[in-house]
């Protein structure tokens, strides 16, 4: 019997850490319907997808702008993904691990800068 108290209460941090889990999250989700606010206009809760009404013709041109920003997010965003496990494991790499990815930042950099000029962020 000794040996089961024992046993069970290595698991009281986990129980701890259970119950304060739980609270933080009822928590996050029970406060913004207490401290929201309670009347949005009309803007606020219509229906917005791609920059345009969603009750218009389904026949209408859809500008090109959104396949752009989309395909620009899929090209730089996880190349910043690299930057995390070269980060953790840049002890192990040395020298020649820090310039390979200067390098690799260096060719990011340059099809950002590239993509600026050719006026691809621009919205307007």
């Amino acid at each position: 019997m000794d040996m089961m108290t024992g046993l069970l209460s290595s698991y009281i941090p986990i129980a701890i850490f259970i119950g304060i889990a739980l609270v933080i999250g009822l928590a996050l989700l029970i406060t913004p319907f207490a401290v929201a606010f309670k009347a949005p206009d009309s803007e606020k809760l219509s229906a917005y997808e791609c920059g345009f009404n969603a009750f218009d013709d389904a026949r209408m041109k859809f500008d090109i702008r959104f396949y752009l920003v989309s395909i620009l997010f899929i090209i730089f965003d996880p190349e910043v993904a690299f930057l995390f496990p070269w980060a953790v494991s840049f002890s192990d790499i040395g020298w020649f691990g820090l310039w390979s990815m200067m390098v690799f930042l260096a060719v990011l950099t340059i099809g950002f800068i590239y993509e600026w000029k050719k006026g691809a962020l621009e919205w307007e």
